[in-house]
C-alpha cells in the first residue's frame, strides 16, 4: 500500500496557459491528484513587421504561436484565413481565433507531409517562437514550396517557484512532464543541489527525453505520440509505476 506520503506531485513547468489546461485534463482524466504549478517560462509577444506578400496560409507549431498571429491580425496586418497547425489542440485554438486550421496531428515532420500534400504553390509564412524545432520553413522552401518565417515571441526564462525548490527537497517522487528539449535544460539548470525527490518523466519526445540526461531521473516514460492525449497517457502510467513500486 501507497503511504499518503510516497504519493508523487506533478510538478508543471510550461507556462502558466499551457500549465493550467493541462492541469484540467489531468484532474478530469486523473481526479484530484497534488499538481504544482511553476512556469520556467514566460512568453513575450512581439510585433514584427511581416513581408507585404500574397500569403496562401499560415504555419502554427504552437498555441503560443496561435496568440501570436491573433494580436498581429489585431494591428491590422493581414493574414491569410488558412492555417496549417502541428496538432489538434493547436488547430482548435486557431478555429476559435477565426483561422480555417488544418491539423497534422503530429510533429513538424508529419506538419511537413501535410502541407505538401494539401498546397502546392506558395508563399507560405511560418509564425514561430526565437526557438523552433524542426526548420519547417527552410525544408519546405527547398522543396520548392517557398515558405517564410517570422519571430513573433520568444520565453524568457523563469525561476523555479520557492514552492517547487522545497517540493524537490523532499523523498517523496515527483513527476514531471517535459514538453520541449528547452524545458528540460531550463529545469537541470534550476534544479537545486540538494533535491532529493525521486524524478519520474514524461517526456513528450525522444529529444525532450534526451535532454532530460543532466536530470538523473528514476524513470523515463515516452509519450507514444506528441500530444496532450499521450502526454496525459504517459502521466498516468507513471502514477501506475509509482503506486507498485
Amino acid at each position: 500500500m501507497v503511504r499518503q506520503s510516497d504519493v508523487p506531485t506533478v510538478l508543471l513547468t510550461r507556462p502558466a496557459p499551457q500549465s493550467q489546461r493541462f492541469a484540467a485534463q489531468l484532474a478530469a482524466a486523473l481526479g484530484p491528484i497534488p499538481m504544482l504549478i511553476s512556469p520556467l517560462m514566460q512568453a513575450k509577444y512581439l510585433q514584427p513587421a511581416l513581408p507585404d506578400r500574397p500569403y496562401r496560409a499560415v504555419i502554427l507549431t504552437s498555441l503560443t504561436g496561435v496568440v501570436a498571429a491573433k494580436r498581429i491580425s489585431a494591428t491590422g496586418q493581414a493574414l491569410p484565413h488558412l492555417a496549417f497547425c502541428v496538432g489538434d489542440r493547436t488547430a482548435e485554438e486557431a478555429r476559435l481565433a477565426g483561422f480555417d486550421a488544418v491539423s497534422a496531428k503530429g510533429n513538424a515532420g508529419a506538419l511537413i507531409e501535410k502541407i505538401r500534400s494539401l498546397c502546392k504553390t506558395g508563399p507560405l509564412l511560418h509564425l514561430h517562437g526565437e526557438h523552433s524545432a524542426g526548420d519547417i520553413a527552410q525544408t519546405l522552401s527547398a522543396g520548392g514550396l517557398e515558405t517564410d518565417s517570422a519571430v513573433v515571441y520568444i520565453q524568457i526564462p523563469c525561476p523555479l517557484a520557492p514552492e517547487a525548490k522545497t517540493l524537490l527537497q523532499r523523498h517523496a517522487p515527483v513527476i514531471l512532464p517535459m514538453f520541449s528539449p528547452r524545458s528540460a535544460k531550463l529545469l537541470a539548470n534550476e534544479l537545486p543541489s540538494d533535491t532529493h525527490s525521486p524524478l519520474l518523466i514524461a517526456a513528450i519526445s525522444t529529444a525532450a527525453a534526451d535532454a532530460c540526461a543532466p536530470l538523473r531521473a528514476t524513470q523515463i516514460v515516452i509519450a507514444r505520440s506528441p500530444d496532450a492525449e499521450n502526454m496525459l497517457h504517459a502521466v498516468a502510467e507513471l502514477f501506475s509505476l509509482s503506486s507498485n513500486a
